[in-house]
């Protein structure tokens, strides 16, 4: 690199991409500060934590005499390291329930289903073997049991299997979420094993603006709520999650009770993920590579914290790679069919909570950002799809940069890099 240049690098899927910009324009990276490794494993880490739960009992105790026990998983988007937690919790339950009857119920919400490919590639070629894995449907009324109204006034209904438990433990991670607060804990049942119209009703047009609605921040969450009622519904009572380092290395782990567990993993990454910066003209944005940047519909959540330190008028580059094209049928269709963002908004405020239509949480969200933003996309996706989208496609961060400058009207403005945008809590 030339002394008088400076590097910018993102990842993109399973590599990076970069580009050089003069010295003298001012680029600041904003990343997490997780704590150094202590020189543990990342088994080790996660067998601390189940040593010594959090206001619970161990899980072998739970365990203990139960026939019928569910445990929760996360699907083929989330990087959750299952390879690792599932079968350190499958020796805890089996340590005095050797004759449990286990299932491991991937809580896809309503994504797609996870392939036979991507359970061997996240939870082991042989683990899948042994175990009984199931895929969570959101749209089969047979797997699924009603669990009456969440706090909300939607109908809480959830997969059968998980109801009728003896026992129902999750696994996961926590990172910030976009309108959640965090993820982990109460997400695994919801939205993880709800319904499509309890997901619908829950991610309603009100609580996704709401003020308190945003990375960071579970206190007056209206949506937080809900999902914390319905792991309470479900009786979930106990969870191993996880947070992550950059490179997607475990570098804390927390079990025990549902809630208190899991507030003290939000602590924790409130602790390291929460950056302060001043807003700037450009910002280049990115999923933190492969799996979740997935698709478009998955990217959005680094738009969304782009746009919290992005000047009016400002111009949001995203950079994510998206090999499974745009994810969400729905998400692409109603942007592609809208004639204008206005439409399209104006059409999501009339709708009452159970009016809710698929992924209109995202479609929200995304379509305020870019009524006053530019947003460039770099990504693998077609330049046509990414234009029914309403954002500009760009083959490389050195062709949107030149966009971004020419759509601003003047160069070298300030940038913000968040090469790792969902997790950081920006304040």
């Amino acid at each position: 690199m030339n002394i008088n240049t400076t590097l910018i690098e993102v990842p993109y899927g399973t590599q990076k991409l970069s580009c050089t910009v003069p010295a003298d324009r001012i680029v600041r990276v904003l990343r997490p500060a997780p704590p150094a490794e202590n020189g543990g494993s990342e088994l080790d880490i996660i067998k601390q934590a189940l040593a010594a739960p959090i206001a619970s009992p161990p899980l072998a105790e739970l365990a203990r005499g139960k026939k019928n026990i569910v445990i929760l998983t996360s699907d083929h988007t989330r990087p959750v390291p299952s390879h690792l937690t599932l079968p350190a919790m499958l020796g805890e339950i089996r340590r005095f329930s050797p004759e449990a009857r286990i299932t491991i119920l991937i809580g896809t919400g309503c994504h797609r289903a996870t392939s036979r490919e991507e359970m061997e590639k996240k939870f082991g070629a042989e683990l899948c073997k042994r175990e009984t894995i199931i895929n969570h449907n959101s749209e089969d009324p047979a797997s699924l049991v009603s669990l009456g109204r969440l706090p909300s006034g939607g109908e809480l209904v959830i997969n059968r299997l998980a109801a009728e438990a003896d026992l129902l433990v999750a696994d996961g991670f926590i990172e910030p979420h976009q309108f959640a607060g965090f993820s982990g804990g109460r997400k695994s049942v919801l939205p993880g094993i709800a319904s499509f119209t309890t997901v619908l009703a829950s991610h309603n047009a009100e609580f996704t603006v709401h003020p308190k609605s945003r990375p960071g921040s579970l206190e007056g969450n209206l949506i937080h709520q809900d999902m914390l009622y319905a792991a309470r519904q479900a009786k979930l009572a106990f969870i191993l999650n996880v947070a992550l380092s950059p490179a997607k290395r475990v570098i804390a782990a927390f079990a025990g009770d549902t809630e208190k567990a899991h507030l003290s993993g939000c602590d924790f990454v409130l602790k390291h993920c929460g950056v302060k910066s001043p807003a700037t003209p450009v910002v280049i944005t990115a999923n933190g590579g492969y799996p979740l940047d997935q698709n478009v519909y998955q990217s959005t959540k680094s738009i969304m914290q782009a746009d919290l330190v992005c000047e009016d008028g400002g111009v949001i580059i995203a950079a994510n790679e998206c090999r499974d094209g745009h994810g969400s049928e729905s998400f692409y269709r109603i942007f592609k069919e809208s004639p204008s963002l206005d439409t399209l908004l104006g059409e999501i405020e009339k709708r009452g909570r159970e009016e809710t239509v698929p992924d209109q949480w995202v479609i929200q969200l995304t379509a305020l950002i870019l009524r006053k933003r530019t947003v460039i996309f770099v990504s693998s996706v077609t330049p046509d799809i990414i234009k029914d989208l309403h954002m500009r496609h760009a083959a490389n961060l050195d062709e949107a940069l030149a966009m971004a400058d020419k759509i601003i009207g003047r160069e070298n403005t300030p940038i913000t890099v968040l090469p790792d945008a969902v997790s950081l809590v920006l304040q």
